[in-house]
């Protein structure tokens, strides 16, 4: 056997090349966020030059400070309750004593590795991109499964392209916001068609993951309360979902790995899409 070879399936199909598309977006200061969480801030508290060591040697360093909900993210089940309480049951202010959510914080978001399905609902309409406040509907979801091939089974990790994800790099962030246009994206109804198949996370390419109404904001989140509290499913918010969609790729490994942020309700994150290919072609 040479250096090259293995008995390891796994490593075998590595060996044959892959393809990686990037699903995270760069954290700028800035960036287009939910105004509901403190923003993202970068700076150097020390660069180069400003101490030398005695051989010439010089070392910068970094300071940052976000909100867990800001960037390309992850929700964790202590994110959302429902009169009081979370998924499971659990009592909210309770679980909150001491400021950190033992039960069920993002430390608790074990890394994922699973099948992921790209559900691109503008390629199944023949559009770009949905307009401002489109409802994402089952019969939606059902047509893109159709179409594309790509049947969703438990387990799955199912991320739904509406297009708007294109407004991220808008000179105005509160373009992608969305709050006097409304964003597209599932409602209730659309987070029950998830839960339904049993998924193990959803994402999204906008701000909030669901549909959001022109002029109302974040003022009512149904799908939060179906997929989070009333099932324990993950969702993944702020995807680069254009890369993939061009690519015409809808099924692959989906890896995503949380910080193990002890009691949080969220994490950044940066998760990636593999698919086989040529050798020496992963980007």
């Amino acid at each position: 056997m040479t250096a090259t070879e293995t008995t390891d399936p796994l490593l075998q199909i590595v060996a044959g090349g892959l393809e990686v598309h990037d699903l995270g977006r760069p954290l700028t200061i800035g960036m287009p966020q939910s105004p509901n969480h403190p923003p993202y801030w970068h700076t150097l508290p020390r660069r180069h030059g400003d101490r030398v060591r005695t051989d010439g040697a010089s070392a910068a360093n970094d300071m940052i400070t976000m909100g867990t909900h800001v960037g390309t993210h992850i929700d964790a089940l202590a994110h959302v309750s429902q009169d009081g309480k979370m998924y499971g049951g659990c009592d909210a202010v309770a679980a909150g004593v001491g400021g950190k959510y033992e039960e069920l914080g993002a430390h608790t978001i074990a890394p994922i590795v699973r099948r992921g399905v790209l559900l691109d609902v503008p390629a199944t309409l023949g559009l770009p991109g949905l307009g401002g406040g489109y409802e994402i509907t089952p019969a939606d979801l059902d047509a893109t499964v159709s179409r594309q091939g790509t049947p969703v089974g438990e387990g799955d990790v199912v991320l739904v392209r509406s297009g708007w994800g294109r407004n991220f790099g808008d000179p105005d962030p509160g373009t992608y916001v969305g709050h006097d246009s409304g964003v597209p994206g599932v409602s209730a109804a659309g987070a029950q068609w998830l839960a339904d198949r049993r998924v193990h996370a959803a994402g999204a390419d906008t701000i909030a993951f669901e549909r959001l109404a022109p002029g109302e904001g974040h003022a009512t989140l149904p799908a939060h309360r179906v997929l989070l509290v009333e099932h324990g499913i993950y969702i993944v918010e702020a995807l680069d979902l254009e890369g993939i969609s061009a690519a015409g790729v809808h099924e692959f490994l989906f890896v995503l790995s949380p910080l193990a942020l002890f009691g949080a309700t969220g994490s950044p994150v940066r998760p990636l899409a593999v698919v086989s290919g040529p050798s020496g072609s992963g980007r």
